[in-house]
């Protein structure tokens, strides 16, 4: 059915992989703990869009150029590193929510802003659009189950990858929300909720080193 192999086996491995654990399910569950349900849905919701995202560009063959082109790789691998970085650096300098974010914001009546609905899905789209091996996977995985024979296989991209996301986003949701429950008390204390901005800062700072290093 349209040019679909062995549909449920897409599914199932599908489940599969978004259970194993990853740059995407880290990212979340490290949102969800230190800054709550909301936050971690919110990420949940930008890293299934940046999931859609490389959805299309992978069926209007677009991913086809970060394969072929190691600069191109290159070029969005170091911007998704120093973004992960940069997430981190700002969330281990951060203020506890509803503070201040310096005594120069203070003065002028400025409050923080980063942690806004808003702001946290636009950086989960980035987090998960600036991999590029995201990108890779979704070139070399989705066509597996593709009738090569097919003459509309973008309409196949389309609904494998729409199948992905939401099975990723079904397990992602889950995840937020049994961290985000599980570390609520701990957030209710301004001191614990400071520590817990630090170690998710450092998370998100290494995973982009991780990124960086990683070998292409």
């Amino acid at each position: 059915m349209f040019g679909i192999d062995n549909y449920l086996g897409f599914v199932i491995a599908a489940l599969i992989l978004n259970i194993t654990p990853g740059t995407d399910s880290i990212y979340i569950i490290t949102r969800s703990v230190s800054q709550g349900r909301s936050a971690g849905l919110q990420s949940v919701f930008g890293i299934t869009s940046g999931t859609l995202i490389h959805t299309l560009l992978a069926a209007f063959g677009l991913s086809v150029l970060l394969a072929n082109s190691p600069l191109a790789f290159m070029i969005v691998k170091y911007l998704g590193a120093a973004y992960l970085c940069y997430l981190g650096f700002k969330m281990i300098f951060s203020t506890p929510s509803g503070a201040m974010v310096t005594d120069l914001a203070s003065d002028t009546g400025m409050t923080a802003v980063s942690n806004t609905g808003w702001h946290i899905y636009k950086q989960g789209v980035l987090t998960n659009v600036l991999n590029p091996k995201v990108a890779l996977f979704f070139l070399a995985f989705l066509p597996q189950f593709i009738d090569p024979s097919y003459a509309h296989s973008t309409l196949s991209f389309l609904l494998l990858g729409l199948t992905f996301a939401t099975t990723g986003f079904l397990w992602c949701a889950c995840l937020s929300l049994l961290s985000s429950s599980f570390s609520a008390r701990l957030r209710a204390n301004p001191a614990i909720e400071t520590i817990m901005n630090r170690i998710s800062g450092a998370v998100f700072f290494g995973l982009g080193v991780k990124l960086l290093t990683e070998k292409g």
